[in-house]
């Protein structure tokens, strides 16, 4: 039993005991107490006040003196107005440490046959370009909340929809036959993806100059959007495309086969993975048939045109065009189709989309049509609703080539890791091969971290500078302090020290301070996984760090003479070196034994 539980479970036994007020253990939540009062927990004690008919400082020191003369893991009290401070008996935090000690999955649920299935949707990318940084933060976002999920108890399924049709992927296809010569990833030393990437761009290069050609001759901009035969040829491909023309479909199923390989080498090196993937081109059709369902049971409505519309005016919004008057779905269709295709494959319990907030009223809109369609999860999805990753130069914009390509991005943070660590001299003493590695961990470590640190619900500025520093709220400082704690078990066992009896010593402040924050782990992931949020894990795991960095500058550890201190700190070590790898694990970041 965790000492919080612990004491909320005395609290509500003397509650009951002073006033005959039945209150549950789990509705009483200790808060660790604030530097400036002596005590490790706090208790408010305002609910009791009415019952007790007392001042609410008398109240605190009826249940302090309550709780110091009935439960031995209390040694002493102090009331500040409302609020009750309890200091807890030194030597029962050995006992506390020990129970983590001993649970190498501490903080960890394991999920059981019966366990909530979770479905968590990320990346999400088109086949016409390369990943970029905001592509990144959505990954490791998806990534993590789905290991965060998985650790309190949920089954999970990672998937992925690949928007892999429409006029875009038509214009990177165009733009192939026409100006790429034939060129292949092979025959340039290209990723696919970028190959890809090189020709979306290329297109809107054209396109923008044809018309200004035709702007030139006196028509508006519109008149020349109308009229652009760049334009017209991309429309008949998409076209001949919807209609199964042979040739364009073997042109499509090659030229995405290239981006496919290129994909997984970086989700690869991101250190992503996805158990099914989803592809639109097969996902329409099934949205489609959904929607004409809905239309034949009187769900939707058919306007004049032929299209087909959604009236949610009941619900406070408008209402929603679910297929053109050609017959060709929209986005929304399609993903009532994926919705129909999963819930075919899964039992889905909670189906989290984790998708920019520019996306917001999309979901707002799709939760309501999946519960009129009748998934029995649609009302209740949700929409991971993340922040932009903003630059210093501005928005991204993919049809101008001034995305900052994720590949680009790992390999710089890597490269720059690298620098860093040998201008710090973290990595003296390591091979070559030893230093690319930590580099590799370190770059990627820093790149997660600071995408992940940041509230997912807030816009951040992403410095690549400031993600490296291998001081303050970094990943590289919580990599580094964990490699000091694994040189510190080393160095012990190469001494001939081992990790004995300590229950007889009386942990000092900072030993204490440390052992209540491990504490505080299990209760941290469980409010990641309540909130989506895995900023609470990356910060918890700074201020673990923090924590740990201040008990090892204040205890000596190898130089203690006292056998029983000794171990007390070695174990001290050992369980905040497995807590921090299992943070940093949830946040999908490497740390290295050795730097």
């Amino acid at each position: 039993m965790s000492i919080d539980n612990l004491i909320s479970q005395a609290v509500a036994k003397a509650v009951k005991e002073l006033y005959g007020v039945d209150t549950a253990p789990e509705a009483i939540v200790p808060q660790a107490t604030r530097k400036e009062f002596e005590g490790n927990l706090t208790i408010v004690v305002f609910p009791w006040v009415k019952a007790a008919r007392k001042a609410p400082e008398a109240v605190g020191q009826e249940i302090g003196a309550w709780l110091e003369a009935n439960e031995p893991a209390v040694a002493r009290f102090n009331v500040v107005k409302g609020f009750l401070n309890i200091v807890i008996e030194p030597r029962f935090w050995n006992g506390v440490l020990q129970a983590i000690a001993a649970n190498p999955r501490f903080g960890i649920t394991e999920p059981g046959p019966d366990s909530p299935l979770v479905m968590v949707e990320y990346s999400s990318p088109n086949t016409n370009k390369p990943l970029h940084l905001g592509h990144v933060r959505n990954n490791l976002l998806g990534y993590s909340l789905a290991e965060i999920l998985k650790a309190c108890g949920n089954r999970v399924v990672k998937t992925n929809i690949v928007n892999d049709r429409g006029i875009h992927i038509c214009k990177s296809m165009l733009a192939w036959q026409k100006w790429a010569n034939g060129a292949t990833p092979e025959s340039l030393g290209q990723k696919g993806d970028h190959l890809i990437g090189d020709c979306y761009v290329a297109f809107d290069k054209h396109y923008k100059a044809e018309l200004e050609q035709l702007m030139a001759t006196g028509m508006t901009k519109e008149e020349a959007e109308a009229s652009s035969p760049l334009m017209a040829e991309a429309r008949e491909m998409l076209r001949r495309w919807e209609q199964g023309d042979p040739e364009v479909r073997s042109l499509w199923q090659t030229m995405n086969g290239w981006v496919y390989d290129g994909f997984d080498t970086t989700y690869r090196r991101m250190g992503v993975d996805f158990d099914k993937i989803y592809y639109e081109s097969q996902t329409y059709l099934q949205g489609k048939e959904k929607v004409l369902e809905g239309l034949e049971r009187g769900l939707l409505y058919r306007r004049d045109d032929g299209s087909v519309w959604a009236d949610l005016t009941a619900e406070g919004l408008d209402h929603k065009l679910l297929l053109r008057s050609d017959g060709t779905s929209v986005y929304m269709t399609q993903d009532i189709g994926t919705a129909k295709m999963r819930f075919d494959d899964y039992p889905i319990d909670k189906m989290i989309y984790v998708v920019g907030n520019e996306q917001n009223y999309h979901f707002q809109v799709l939760s309501l049509l999946l519960d009129r369609l009748g998934f029995k999860w649609g009302k209740d999805l949700v929409h991971f609703s993340y922040g932009m990753v903003e630059l210093p130069t501005g928005k991204m914009k993919s049809r101008e080539g001034t995305v900052v390509d994720a590949d680009d991005l790992m390999e710089t943070m890597v490269r720059d890791a690298r620098r860093v660590s040998d201008e710090m001299g973290k990595i003296q003493g390591l091979s070559d091969a030893e230093k690319d590695d930590v580099a590799e961990i370190v770059g990627l470590g820093a790149l997660k971290y600071f995408l992940l640190k940041v509230d997912p619900r807030k816009n951040m500025m992403f410095d690549p500078a400031e993600s490296i520093d291998f001081n303050g709220n970094t990943g590289p400082f919580i990599q580094y302090a964990y490699a000091r704690m694994r040189s510190v078990i080393r160095r012990a066992a190469e001494a001939g020290h081992t990790v004995g009896d300590y229950t007889a010593v009386s942990p000092g402040e900072r030993e204490i301070a440390l052992i209540q924050r491990l504490a505080d782990f299990p209760s941290t992931v469980a409010d990641a996984g309540r909130s989506f949020s895995p900023a609470l894990i990356a910060n918890y795991a700074y201020d673990l760090v923090k924590e740990y960095n201040q008990f090892y500058h204040d205890c000596p550890i190898l130089r203690e003479s006292d056998p029983a201190v000794l171990s007390l700190r070695l174990e001290l070590t050992e369980v905040t070196s497995r807590v921090v790898a299992t943070a940093m694990g949830l946040l999908g970041i490497k740390v290295p034994e050795r730097m």
